[in-house]
């Protein structure tokens, strides 16, 4: 294992399936300068300009290009630059990639991989700042991805540039600095997998990017007064981990969804209804979700800070479901 960053391993995962793979190529904005946040640093130099591609300023153009090419026997890697930018070029994606296979009867695959980097940085305002997960989502052909950690960053991407399917990967901008460790040797996590981040026997915690971190820390504070939390990472939003969301929430009997995305119409709410659905007679408190209320986020720190979900909500949200079943409050609760 070796510590390494979140933009390192994405960086990896990129590099290692470009040397794997010759039809593996990247086109994007400034992408021979290293990219915005220099997720591309020096890429352009191993692999020259026809495979580290520099586009013009037109998203639409860019996912064009790609979605063309991917239909074309080879894998591309679109660089967004940010998810609220992607919005310009969302019919390529959305009326053409996601629907190829389904109108040509399977014989026409469109593996292309669509980054988008998501989330809150610090005074971004309200048209970089977005998490729009939950638009892909809702999409019948696009797999969706989170990565929360630098070895899900590089397992992840690494899986996503294989898949035969078009991706949107969504990296959380306030991530890229992350540090944690990554194997050293090929490393590939599943589509489609979740992860229990931390084992718990109270109440089922439902989390995923940046928002899994947050949700730890919290599951922590908890613990030291007797509620035990059991935080489960998506990873993936589509397809997301059913079995190992309604297996956990079996054990607990509650559910607790944060995301960052504004709450209204957000995956987490995807999530609630399944399990409501699914578990209804063995709930034992109502499933509670949060997330952002729906308003553009503001540029001033103070009123970006009110759009967060915050530790202080995770702990009143998870102290209320406890409490709503006095046989499982934990003592001196």
């Amino acid at each position: 294992m070796a510590n390494t960053s979140y933009l390192e391993a994405g960086h990896r995962a990129l590099r290692e399936e470009m040397q794997r793979d010759e039809r593996v190529w990247a086109l994007g904005e400034d992408l021979g300068r290293g990219g915005v946040f220099g997720q591309y640093r020096g890429l352009q130099d191993t692999f020259g300009d026809e495979r580290i591609v520099d586009t013009p300023i037109s998203e639409a153009c860019i996912m064009g290009a790609a979605v063309g090419a991917a239909m074309t026997d080879t894998r591309p890697v679109v660089e967004m630059r940010f998810s609220d930018f992607a919005l310009c070029a969302v019919d390529e994606l959305v009326n053409q990639a996601a629907k190829a296979r389904f109108m040509f009867g399977g014989q026409m695959r469109v593996p292309l991989v669509v980054r988008e980097p998501i989330g809150i940085w610090r005074s971004s305002a309200a048209q970089h700042s977005q998490s729009l997960e939950a638009w892909y989502a809702h999409i019948p052909g696009l797999v969706v991805v989170a990565p929360s950690t630098p070895a899900d960053n590089l397992g992840l991407l690494k899986s996503a540039i294989r898949c035969d399917d078009p991706v949107v990967y969504m990296e959380h901008k306030n991530l890229w600095g992350f540090e944690g460790e990554v194997p050293e040797d090929e490393h590939l996590v599943p589509l489609g997998k979740a992860e229990i981040a931390r084992a718990g026997r109270d109440v089922t915690l439902v989390t995923w990017s940046a928002m899994r971190h947050a949700s730890l820390e919290t599951a922590e504070e908890l613990a030291a007064r007797g509620i035990e939390v059991e935080v489960i990472d998506l990873r993936t939003l589509w397809p997301w981990d059913r079995d190992t969301v309604l297996a956990s929430v079996e054990r607990t009997g509650r559910l607790l969804v944060a995301q960052e995305a504004v709450s209204v119409a957000g995956f987490g709410a995807e999530i609630a209804a399944t399990v409501a659905e699914t578990l209804h007679d063995r709930l034992e408190a109502p499933v509670r979700r949060l997330g952002a209320p729906r308003i553009p986020v503001a540029y001033a720190p103070p009123l970006e800070d009110r759009v967060r979900v915050s530790k202080d909500e995770i702990v009143e949200a998870v102290v209320g479901m406890t409490r709503t079943s006095p046989s499982r409050v934990p003592a001196g609760q």
